[in-house]
């Protein structure tokens, strides 16, 4: 069994009850996934598998074998910051930065939804393309809590490179 993150093969834990957000942290050393509330409601764990987001604090990293996990440092390349961790520091998208890689890992998953026409509770039309506006990107992105205050950042930073076709 083992798992890949951020393009490289790595084992998986050796004790089958690890979270993948203690494995990411503890076992393989890549800090940026946060244990924030370690109990699902923040989201300041969120990390891409197979792009889709999930919060790794309640995920088992046994369940994940020969899967693709990305972290907030997979995101960048050898070009430079993902547009979407450019644009956070572009629009002040975060204070304290606790919760950033979560954020940015959810939004990179959230436009994937979008594209994909996986709706949002605000979504108005279910059978059409879906437009990220400004309320449907706080609705996608409420499961990503910051408490310093950049939500406005935060949308901005996603707008920025989501609405105006800077790709994800």
């Amino acid at each position: 069994m083992s798992l890949f993150v951020n393009g490289a093969q790595v084992p998986a834990p050796t004790d089958p009850r690890v979270s993948l957000l203690d494995h990411l942290r503890e076992g393989l050393h890549l800090t940026g996934t946060k244990k924030g509330c370690n109990q699902g409601a923040c989201g300041a764990c969120t990390v891409l598998v197979d792009g889709e987001r999930i919060l790794s604090c309640l995920s088992l990293a046994v369940q994940f074998d020969g899967r693709q996990i990305t972290t907030i440092e997979g995101l960048a390349s050898e070009d430079g910051l993902h547009p979407l961790q450019a644009a956070f520091i572009e629009h002040d998208g975060f204070q304290c930065g606790y919760c950033t890689p979560g954020q940015i890992c959810s939004a990179v998953g959230m436009a994937a939804e979008a594209q994909r026409g996986v709706p949002s509770h605000v979504t108005d039309d279910l059978g059409g393309t879906i437009t990220l506006t400004r309320e449907e990107i706080q609705e996608r992105m409420s499961g990503n809590l910051c408490r310093c205050g950049a939500h406005n950042g935060i949308v901005e930073a996603i707008q920025a490179v989501l609405v105006q076709g800077m790709p994800a």
